[in-house]
């Protein structure tokens, strides 16, 4: 049962196995004002499935545009999903970033994804530059790597912009601008998976995080690596509650928007 245990002075809540082999963890925190969501995904579980799923089909073959935009709980949905959060950066034709009523994004337009991209060991999308990857391998580890493509022994691959852990250091960076966020790290032996997901953009409530503090988090957390995925009014974390799925924090556009992939985690039933 998703039950957060908030304590009247803004403080740290109850962790909750949401469903069988992920916890999360609610925290507020007053100074500055910070609200965040971390999920711990227990690798090892058989029962627990990575998937990368983009919004929707490729809209034009071999042109451009690789998806549609499709809202992270209709993609779970579609895809039985428990657990999913927004994936890579993307982008749109003639539209530009915006929140709330003014943003463009909506579902079923054209997009392409800026870093490479794989599901089910089929690479759809490929990038000019290597970037920062969270790859999902065929013997099922899971590792952060910077590509300009899938490899061989890839089976899932969701990109970000940059790394934020790197052999279990923080790699400084110099934009100190702070926004919402969702990151995606791994624990030194392999076994664990952290997903940060930080609301931001609302004074006085959640300011959200810099780089280099969500970079800090995630090796409290126990992070050896870690890398930032799209975040603004992309960031959203979702899991599955009696049947539905429910978001946890709070996007910035008011409602999820819909973006051009997504990190999902579906559950085998006993």
């Amino acid at each position: 049962m998703l039950a957060f245990a908030w304590r009247a002075n803004g403080g740290v809540s109850a962790t909750n196995e949401v469903v069988p082999g992920i916890f999360i963890h609610s925290e507020t925190r007053m100074n500055p004002p910070t609200h965040l969501f971390v999920a711990e995904v227990d690798l090892k579980n058989p029962r627990l499935h990575l998937r990368v799923s983009r919004g929707g089909p490729d809209p034009d073959g071999p042109g451009t545009w690789q998806t549609t935009l499709l809202e992270p709980t209709k993609i779970a949905g579609r895809e039985k999903f428990d657990f999913v959060v927004n994936g890579d950066f993307f982008l749109v034709n003639h539209v530009k970033d915006a929140e709330g009523t003014n943003s463009g994004y909506r579902a079923n337009q054209w997009a392409r994804v800026e870093g490479p991209a794989m599901t089910d060991g089929i690479t759809w999308s490929t990038a000019t530059n290597a970037r920062p990857a969270l790859v999902v391998h065929k013997d099922h580890s899971v590792t952060i790597e910077k590509l300009k493509e899938p490899a061989a022994d890839d089976w899932e691959v969701i990109a970000g912009n940059v790394i934020l852990v790197e052999a279990g250091a923080v790699v400084p960076h110099a934009d100190a601008h702070r926004h919402p966020r969702t990151v995606a790290g791994v624990n030194a032996t392999g076994d664990k998976m952290i997903i940060l997901l930080v609301d931001g953009r609302k004074p006085g409530v959640a300011i959200g995080m810099t780089y280099d503090e969500e970079a800090a988090e995630m090796l409290r957390l126990g992070c050896r690596e870690a890398l930032n995925l799209d975040g603004g009014g992309s960031s959203v974390m979702a899991v599955r509650v009696g049947g539905q799925m429910k978001i946890l924090n709070e996007p910035t556009d008011g409602r999820e928007r819909a973006v051009g992939d997504v990190l999902g985690i579906s559950v085998d039933q006993n």
